[in-house]
């Protein structure tokens, strides 16, 4: 038998749990716990007050007394449900028994059984996970994915005017900046960013099979469809008024879709960064008392940037799954869902690990600009696009005689290694006007960026 005692599984709650655990307050069992606590005692709050089974509306004091309960809900609350539980087998109707408890303790049996009133427990549940995701994503999420937006920002404007060789194919291509680059990574996460925000936060509250059957046969008189629209809304959520027992989770499956594309991009940037400090554009700032390898004294590792690749694609491997996953139920209802939204708060964990990551790994980087101007410099041939446009256009303009200006500069170029005498005395001899000429004779790779710098400011 082991002498290790009870460990936890996994990294995010062990080794990463410094940079997770505030997702603990969201997605524990705890935690989902007491937002059925919540709903439950909310839509108790809400029977009272449409007078449902002859109640009356409770007393303000009262509301806040109960609601005094989640608010102070902690541990002896938590071992209460863990034990119900442990007999009921049943994790809703443990919360259920709890609240009648919480009732009792403040003279209130005589509204017990208003407690569940009309519910099935997808109705607790899907209310409670469309609150807590919605909550940590704006209270957790949100925050670290806006870290790294603003970390590219500063990064894209403090080096907008990096003259940087790009990159296509894995080839010298047309020069760029190394801002530029940058701003494209901060438009993409604040394009996909608006789409997360925008995704509606469903919720369902209509009885065993989304029909309002009981609500309607134990009180008739009631506007039962008008009381849940009301009830989910005042939450902050939005009703869903088709459904079978289960919200459908389609605006979930989008949600975590959107995420998930949110992680590629940062997974993109990630593998970026590593090959600019593969190829010495970039270079990182050590780390005091950090061991890069445990043979090679050094080395620095791009250990962030690898760290966060790895955790995104766990995140959006769990996102796709989950989305997958929670669009389908057998007819009205199974159970997979139940354990499948078990598994968000991990989902969301590796990527909150991967932004924790990247933010600190986009703060421990510098920009090597003599790197930068040494491979301009050893790449003149970039330059042929410039060549064969400037001679399209003096055809055009009637200034040139020359034919296919494409394969005359290829044959210069392709695949050769040129310089810049050899270009100039290739323009030189080109059959163009003389202004024409003179802009070319100018150019140089580094000086070749067209509007890049200016396009960082698309970012404000």
């Amino acid at each position: 038998m082991s002498n290790l005692g009870h460990q936890p599984l996994s990294p995010l709650d062990g080794r990463y749990r410094a940079a997770t655990q505030e997702l603990g307050e969201y997605f524990s069992e705890a935690a989902l716990n007491r937002a059925r606590v919540s709903v439950e005692i909310e839509w108790l709050i809400t029977l009272c007050a449409e007078g449902v089974a002859g109640s009356t509306p409770l007393p303000a004091k009262t509301i806040e007394s109960l609601r005094g309960v989640v608010k102070d809900f902690g541990e002896k609350e938590i071992a209460q449900i863990a034990a119900t539980e442990a007999v009921t087998k049943h994790d809703v109707k443990a919360v259920e028994y709890f609240v009648r408890d919480v009732l009792a303790s403040h003279k209130l049996e005589s509204l017990s059984e208003l407690v569940h009133f009309g519910c099935t427990s997808e109705d607790i549940n899907n209310v409670s996970y469309a609150l807590v995701t919605r909550d940590a994503l704006k209270q957790v999420w949100l925050p670290a994915f806006d870290t790294v937006i603003a970390r590219l920002t500063e990064l894209a404007h403090s080096w907008r005017d990096a003259h940087m060789l790009a990159k296509t194919h894995g080839q010298p291509a047309t020069p760029t900046t190394f801002g530029k680059e940058l701003a494209v990574f901060a438009g993409r996460l604040a394009r996909v960013r608006e789409r997360i925000t925008r995704v509606p936060y469903l919720a369902k509250f209509s009885g065993a099979t989304g029909t309002f059957s009981a609500h309607v046969v134990a009180e008739p008189g009631v506007n039962w469809p008008i009381v849940s629209k009301n009830f989910v809304e005042g939450l902050g959520l939005t009703w869903n008024p088709l459904t079978t027992q289960i919200e459908s989770h389609d605006a979930t499956a989008e949600l975590f879709g959107a995420i998930s594309h949110a992680n590629r991009i940062l997974h993109n940037l990630a593998t970026d960064i590593w090959t600019y400090i593969s190829v010495g554009y970039l270079t990182q700032i050590p780390e005091p008392g950090a061991t890069g390898s445990s043979t090679m004294p050094h080395k620095i590792n791009p250990i962030r940037f690898e760290n966060a690749e790895a955790n995104l694609e766990i995140s959006s491997s769990l996102l796709e799954g989950l989305a997958a996953t929670l669009v389908t139920s057998r007819l009205q209802r199974d159970l997979t869902d139940s354990t499948t939204q078990r598994n968000i708060g991990v989902a969301l964990g590796h990527s909150l690990l991967a932004l924790t990551n990247l933010d600190k790994g986009l703060h421990e980087i510098s920009l090597d600009e003599r790197a930068l101007m040494a491979d301009l410099q050893a790449n003149w041939e970039v330059l042929a696009e410039a060549i064969q446009t400037v001679m399209r256009a003096e055809i055009v303009r009637g200034n040139s005689s020359e034919t296919d200006p494409y394969a005359i500069v290829k044959e210069l170029t392709r695949g050769n290694a040129v310089d810049a005498e050899t270009l100039a005395a290739f323009v030189h001899g080109l059959d163009i006007s003389e202004a024409a000429k003179k802009r070319l004779a100018e150019l140089t790779p580094e000086g070749y960026v067209g509007l890049a710098s200016a396009l960082v400011d698309y970012l404000d």
